[in-house]
């Protein structure tokens, strides 16, 4: 459920200082005061240090039938993006990459190739001629100007639809529509003491980081918004993220 306060709650957590242009819609506390009160059906829902307990088998039924329920839209699409990828350069149409899921497995993330092939040699090239982009690097995990990044790729990547095929990972159960931002198996030293808490959750197609601001953020914002989630999170607040999905989508903010 949403606060007023939850966005300068959260910037007291973020290293820097406040983020004003930052909306969360969730609350960061955990939720002890909150959810352990009230009828037995809801303070069975939360577990013994005040946390929420495992995702309800409700959120999973919700993301099923809303996932199937939108297959005329999102198959052909998959198939056309499949064959553009294809045709604009060498290589599979999907890219898969080790990340984990909830309780700490490992699954098979499913993405469009956005790249050329040789990507991670292209990216030590590139960084070694061009050290100021290290920082960048560094602080972000991302490139605004990436050499790896195909023709198809970069248009993908700016309508956030590379990341389509995880409609598939949410129906095998790897990920849910919306939860924190599936973290690589390389990052896990990076995501330090915020593991144990993302974790207790599946990792979403979209969330709080895809909805403030995505690579526009430095990693120590989004490990934070992932905690905010995961302490906070109720299907009000899911259902109000996927909605300002769609405007985060057509802004374009953070996209590339």
């Amino acid at each position: 459920m949403s606060s007023p306060n939850t966005s300068s709650n959260l910037a007291s957590d973020v290293p820097g200082g406040s983020a004003p242009e930052m909306e969360v819609v969730v609350r960061p506390e955990a939720v002890r005061g909150t959810l352990g009160r009230g009828p037995a059906w809801r303070r069975r829902s939360v577990a013994a240090d005040g946390m929420p307990r495992a995702t309800p088998w409700t959120k999973r039924v919700i993301d099923v039938v809303l996932v199937l329920g939108s297959a005329p839209f999102w198959v052909p699409l998959l198939a056309l993006i499949a064959l553009a990828v294809r045709l604009d350069s060498r290589g599979p149409a999907l890219f898969v990459q080790r990340r984990f899921g909830r309780g700490g497995r490992v699954f098979e993330l499913l993405k469009f190739r956005s790249m050329h092939e040789h990507a991670d040699a292209a990216l030590a090239e590139h960084l070694a001629a061009c050290p100021d982009r290290s920082a960048e690097w560094d602080r972000h995990h991302k490139l605004r100007e990436d050499p790896r990044i195909t023709r198809v790729g970069r248009m993908l990547r700016r309508l956030s639809l590379d990341e389509l095929p995880q409609v598939l990972n949410v129906l095998k159960g790897d990920m849910s529509l919306v939860g924190p931002r599936p973290v690589p198996v390389v990052e896990r030293e990076k995501y330090g003491e915020a593991f144990s808490l993302y974790v207790r959750v599946r990792p979403g197609l979209t969330g709080l980081w895809q909805i403030n601001g995505r690579n526009d953020l430095p990693y120590e914002r989004r490990k934070t918004l992932d905690k905010a989630y995961v302490r906070g999170r109720t299907f009000r607040g899911d259902m109000r993220i996927l909605f300002k999905t769609f405007g985060a989508v057509c802004s374009r903010r953070g996209a590339y």
